[in-house]
């Protein structure tokens, strides 16, 4: 099989934290060596492209701001799309706030007067959050979730994730999200197709999760191909019913997909 484009997630895959994963560089090159055009995709939503090109770049990755999109994209595009007229509550970081206002989307601290509510990581998340979510919800607007992540990899140590802030509002609102966005949504596998316009058959998924970077490789109808490198490791693999097509120790082993 000859491929022409490639996903590429970045925590756990391509880096963790601002270090490179070890042997992911030489698997970029040589994938850039074969003329495949690669997109980097990100379940992280609190940093625009723009901040992944830079990050990226110091890690050793030369990348364009193109080849790159992140659960903050899917969302704010979402956003646009279905609310964009509304103010939205949104309990998550600073940095997805930004990228509302960048796009023209009104934002409110409102309970009363929100019209939607984004739930999404956020470190200072606390009690009063809680409270903000349920009283918001109670007036049953629409309940939207960056992405699934309940557990992310961190520099040194794995961390709570979006899905862990959307659990727990879940829960206390008794209700679950409307929808959740980022991978592997349907609209993240729009903007993917939107990115990479290769049949489904001609592009790999690479990345360190089953249930968001193998899965919107499974349903987009593109060659999957998982990462020892990030979140899942054997035994997880073993106990899930997604499965990928490839599974390698890291990016660097690519040749073994691409041979």
């Amino acid at each position: 099989m000859e491929f022409n484009g490639a996903v590429l997630d970045v925590d756990g895959t391509v880096a963790r934290g601002n270090e490179p994963i070890p042997g992911a560089p030489v698997g970029y090159r040589r994938l850039r060596e074969a003329g495949i055009d690669t997109l980097f995709v990100s379940n992280n939503p609190t940093k625009p492209p723009a901040a992944y090109v830079d990050r990226l770049g110091s890690a050793g990755y030369d990348v364009d701001v193109d080849q790159v999109f992140t659960a903050g994209t899917v969302t704010t595009e979402y956003l646009r799309e279905t609310h964009a007229d509304d103010d939205v509550l949104c309990l998550g970081a600073p940095g997805l706030i930004d990228q509302f206002a960048d796009a023209g989307l009104s934002t409110t601290e409102d309970v009363d007067a929100a019209d939607a509510l984004v739930a999404s990581i956020d470190r200072s998340f606390d009690y009063d959050d809680l409270c903000t979510a349920l009283w918001a919800l109670d007036r049953d607007i629409p309940f939207i979730g960056t992405d699934p992540d309940v557990v992310i990899p961190g520099p040194d140590r794995d961390e709570p994730g979006s899905g862990a802030v959307i659990g727990a509002v879940a829960a206390v609102a008794g209700r679950e999200p409307d929808v959740v966005l980022g991978k592997p949504s349907d609209p993240a596998i729009e903007l993917v197709r939107e990115r990479l316009p290769y049949p489904p058959e001609e592009c790999l998924v690479v990345g360190d999760r089953l249930n968001t970077d193998i899965e919107l490789g499974v349903r987009a109808g593109m060659t999957t191909v998982l990462v020892r490198s990030g979140i899942t490791d054997e035994a997880t693999l073993a106990a899930s019913d997604v499965e990928p097509d490839h599974v390698i120790d890291h990016l660097g082993q690519i040749d073994r997909v691409l041979d």
